[in-house]
């Protein structure tokens, strides 16, 4: 007779190893060196999103100081960068820290079921290049992977597309082999991926033109911080580093505040910016004045000026309309304009997906996300022994990464301490009112917002988007709440109070 295969089992098993999933994966063995974790990738590379997109000019719109790990300085001059330089300090990061090593590739989680007699997940996994499916167990997942899908990107219904003669090319899927030097090229959109595009193409490109339907908030914003290099010089990369986040965590929080509580004078106060970077006369209100309040949706930052400078020398042109139909050559705007082009650029957005579209079960009933409630922006009402990871849409992503992770760690310490092997939140109130897991404008948002959990109307139901009631929250307030229910297995529950 042979013998069963037996199951691997971990402590921790984090899904992505991106920006989110380095974090994860240096808290965890900071904090609980002991415990057994792996990292499941399921592209053949770390890095994440800064990985996955190569088209020209990609780089962060927040600044690396606070968009880079606190606990590995951003050693860079340019504190807005490309994202070869982001992969470099990721990857970097990861081999400093030994975290590259508990990395398998080609390695997509589809399932996970969770066990309460067991106090685990069973964990579904198939290899990416093989097809091959395979179990293991853990006691805890925790999911990095971001929330938009990697194989595809949002391309909305053109009439017409198939009557184009040229290529037509999405942002996430960028062909090595593009070429677009000497060519006309039209991109389709206004948020950041457009913004970016459209000045690192206008070097070569014959003629670029940025297609939009409506207009974004566009800021041009210093590449370098010079205070901060200064302060580098002066105090050391690991004495300053700390200073130059405090300092960019107030900056970008007032800019945000002022903008939410005075938004008529924050719109006049871009508006005058951008008009001082365009030419004399240009229509700054047809093409850089949108209808919604500033950070409505995310602003784009454009380093040193770069948008603003292509416009200025005649090497991009925004235009404001709406497509009829793509043509032979292009696309018919319904102001009737024909713009030609060669190479057509759909930077139309993401598509979300939530936890990376895996299946999950507790004792043999499905999950469904959008009946669970969001506690603390990290785990889910009614599901044990999960967390997941999801940034700031109003600053820089990591920031909020940072304190879920400390958080998380601390939380495994407390169920250590008393003896407990799971913990699942519920709400005290069956009845509590809920609202969309994002207050957040964005179209990629908003057209799966549906799939995604709620959150609802209180702490610790809310997902935060403040940084210094995070900070109070997640890293200074006790883990323990009265909404969590810790467990031993096959022991009765017992409620924290």
């Amino acid at each position: 007779m042979s013998t069963p295969t037996p199951v691997e089992h971990l402590d921790v098993l984090i899904v992505g190893a991106g920006l989110s999933g380095i974090g994860a994966a240096y808290y965890l063995q900071r904090d609980h060196p002991q415990r057994s974790f792996a990292l499941l990738e399921a592209r053949e590379a770390t890095g994440g999103t800064w990985d996955l997109f190569r088209y020209p000019g990609i780089r962060s719109d927040s600044d690396l100081h606070t968009f880079g790990y606190e606990f590995a300085p951003w050693r860079d001059p340019q504190s807005i960068a490309g994202a070869d330089r982001i992969l470099d300090y990721l990857r970097g990061t990861a081999a400093e820290h030994g975290i590259d090593g508990h990395v398998r590739f080609h390695s997509r989680v589809v399932a996970a079921s969770w066990s309460s007699e067991r106090a685990r997940w069973t964990v579904e996994v198939e290899r990416t290049d093989t097809g091959e499916r395979t179990a293991l167990t853990c006691g805890w997942l925790f999911v990095a992977g971001g929330y938009y899908r990697y194989d595809e990107g949002f391309t909305p219904h053109f009439e017409g597309r198939e009557r184009f003669a040229g290529q037509l090319v999405h942002p996430q899927h960028w062909p090595a082999d593009l070429d677009t030097a000497g060519k006309r090229v039209v991109v389709i959109g206004s948020g950041a991926t457009a913004v970016t595009l459209v000045p690192a193409l206008a070097g070569t490109a014959a003629s670029v033109t940025m297609l939009q339907r409506t207009p974004s908030y566009v800021m041009p914003v210093p590449a370098e911080d010079k205070l901060a290099n200064r302060l580098r010089r002066v105090l050391g990369e690991e004495r300053a580093h700390p200073l130059i986040r405090r300092k960019n965590i107030a900056k970008g929080r007032l800019v945000w505040q002022f903008c939410q509580r005075h938004p008529e004078r924050a719109r006049k106060l871009i508006r005058w910016v951008n008009a001082k970077q365009l030419p004399d006369g240009y229509p700054v209100d047809e093409h850089f004045n949108p209808p919604y309040g500033p950070w409505d949706q995310r602003l784009c930052a454009v380093p040193d000026g770069d948008l603003f400078r292509a416009i200025r020398e005649d090497r991009a042109e925004v235009v404001t309309d709406r497509i009829v139909t793509f043509t032979e050559t292009g696309v018919l705007l319904e102001s009737g304009r024909e713009l030609p082009a060669d190479v057509i650029v759909t930077a139309t957005g993401l598509n979300l997906q939530a936890f990376g579209g895996v299946q999950f079960t507790v004792d043999g009933q499905e999950v469904q996300l959008p009946e669970t409630v969001a506690y603390k922006g990290m785990m889910l009402s009614g599901v044990p022994n999960l967390a997941f990871a999801v940034g700031y849409t109003n600053s820089s992503w990591t920031l909020k990464i940072g304190l879920l992770c400390e958080h998380f760690t601390r939380l495994l310490s407390h169920l250590d301490a008393h003896g407990y092997d799971s913990v699942r939140p519920e709400p005290r109130d069956p009845d509590m009112p809920t609202r969309p897991f994002l207050d957040f404008a964005a179209g990629y948002v908003q057209r799966a917002i549906h799939q995604l959990p709620r959150q609802g109307d209180r702490m610790p139901w809310l997902t935060s988007m403040d940084y210094r009631s995070d900070v109070k929250l997640l890293r200074v307030d006790s883990v323990v709440d009265p909404e969590l229910v810790f467990t031993r297995s096959g022991a009765a529950e017992q409620v924290a109070a």
